[in-house]
């Protein structure tokens, strides 16, 4: 009897055991999961605000050095490019004629120095608080009120179809494999960053520079948000102005020039 009462009595216990066990153990599996995302979530933040931390800006800083450390390279790059060329110059074996010719494939590759009248552009965001000036159009939004990359583009696009023989946007000569590329409202130039007021120098016939850019529909466009909420724009005829040669890498591998 003793037996028979055990045996129901220890399969009953048995059957909760198997019974209850799973949800026993779904119910500890999630107070880890819980207590490893508090523990993950701690070293992450390391016991502060996440959306305050100062280490947020690091990402800034680190693109602000490596502009400042892409400048640096690119001075040195030129000064030894300057070195080469004055040895290559004491007696490289060319004749007259292909001296001549390398000298004008230079000045078109932009890699010289070109001296002539120019004239400068300058870009500059709204002030924040603007709002519309004319009557008709919408209050602005964020969008209106900085310089985007199509504005830059179209003012180089117009200088080069103005005639520019050469064009310098901030302190870097434009040549043929250069993009003008803008994140947020900075300026990323050959590895260099910029913030506004963006100022562009072409060398050429001023008028016909200036004559370019009133002919440009994409300038045109820009020349409403100027009007109505107030972003910059200013042309400066500069006199006789010297634009430095490029000075960085070249990435073009295959080339042929355009007589």
């Amino acid at each position: 009897m003793s037996n028979s009462a055990d045996s129901p009595g220890a399969g009953s216990s048995a059957g909760r055991r198997w019974a209850f066990r799973p949800v026993r153990l779904l119910t500890v599996a999630v107070f880890a999961l819980a207590g490893l995302i508090f523990v993950t979530s701690f070293h992450t933040a390391k016991g502060t605000n996440i959306r305050t931390d100062d280490s947020l800006l690091k990402l800034s800083d680190l693109i602000h050095e490596r502009s400042r450390s892409n400048g640096e390279l690119d001075e040195a790059n030129a000064a030894l490019r300057e070195d080469v060329e004055s040895l290559a110059e004491r007696d490289d074996g060319s004749t007259k004629a292909e001296d001549d010719k390398l000298a004008a494939l230079e000045k078109k590759a932009g890699t010289q120095k070109v001296t002539g009248e120019a004239i400068t552009v300058t870009l500059d965001d709204a002030p924040p608080n603007a709002t519309a000036k004319l009557p008709g159009y919408p209050e602005p939004q964020p969008d209106y009120l900085v310089i985007h990359q199509q504005d830059l583009q179209a003012v180089v696009n117009a200088l080069w179809q103005g005639g520019a023989q050469g064009i310098k946007v901030m302190d870097q000569r434009l040549i043929s494999t250069s993009a003008v590329r803008c994140v947020g409202n900075t300026l990323i130039l050959q590895g260099r960053v910029y913030s506004p007021p963006y100022k562009i120098t072409a060398v050429g016939d001023p008028e016909k520079l200036q004559q370019a850019l009133t002919a440009s529909p994409a300038i045109q466009n820009y020349m409403v948000y100027v009007n109505v909420y107030g972003l910059g724009w200013k042309v400066e005829e500069d006199g006789t102005v010297t634009l430095p040669g490029y000075s960085g890498t070249v990435d073009l591998r295959y080339a042929q020039p355009v007589e």
